[in-house]
């Protein structure tokens, strides 16, 4: 399978999200610069010193359906995830490892939808994006992911 970067977003605490183009990761502790490589995010201390907090994963697909099914026009960014993808099954990915860039990934978890992100976006995330809201995973070598890289299984 071979997808593609669509989106980045990192934000700094108490911050909204914001795209980058590039980015720099670090195994073991996630994305430089994002709240949670300095373990200030909301859920920091539940997940501090768990690899599954290092990067988050949602596919563009769907974050679209979404906004089509609700009328909405929110933006990658808006979901809270780090990597918007395009064209890779993130579910299939689960226990998985896969390239970015030529860094490794293993996919931890489904990055399922909280209550933190239906109070903040829309309620209706909950029930949509059951099992469809992405993926964690741990960063297993240094280096840097961009836009338009490919995603390698």
């Amino acid at each position: 399978m071979t997808g593609r970067v669509i989106e980045i977003c990192i934000a700094e605490t108490g911050k909204l999200p914001v795209t980058r183009n590039s980015v720099a990761v670090k195994a073991g502790k996630g994305i430089v610069g994002d709240r949670y490589f300095n373990g200030e995010g909301t859920f920091s201390g539940s997940v501090k010193k768990n690899r599954e907090s290092e990067i988050t994963f949602i596919a563009a697909e769907e974050i679209d359906r979404f906004n089509e099914s609700r009328g909405t026009r929110f933006g990658y960014s808006e979901f809270r995830r780090n990597v918007i993808t395009r064209g890779v099954d993130l579910n299939a990915l689960v226990g998985v490892e896969f390239e970015i860039a030529g860094i490794k990934f293993v996919g931890i978890d489904l990055c399922e939808p909280c209550a933190h992100l239906a109070k903040v976006l829309h309620p209706d995330v909950l029930p949509h994006l059951v099992h469809r809201g992405g993926l964690r995973a741990a960063i297993q070598g240094n280096g840097r992911i961009a836009v338009d890289c490919a995603v390698e299984t």
